[in-house]
């Protein structure tokens, strides 16, 4: 009796390993407009991601670094 729970119990997660896997393929190129949605997008809210923009380099202690070009020393 013990040995028949073994098996079910090791068949169902057998089971359900095997119906965990799935096919993933990367985007078409007709698929990529899907992923380019402004619903997509971590920021979609301009003043907000801008306040945290803020509020990070803020709390970091440096100048700029938000896709701008250049050092700390000024020179650029």
């Amino acid at each position: 009796m013990k040995r028949r729970r073994i098996l079910l119990a090791s068949g169902t997660c057998l089971i359900f390993v095997l119906c965990g896997c799935a096919n993933v393929h990367p985007p078409q190129p007709w698929e990529k407009a899907e992923l380019a949605r402004n619903v997509m997008r971590l920021d979609t809210d301009p003043l907000e991601a801008g306040f945290f923009s803020h509020v990070y380099f803020s709390k970091e202690d440096s100048k700029g670094g938000d896709g701008v070009g250049g050092g700390g020393c000024g020179c650029n």
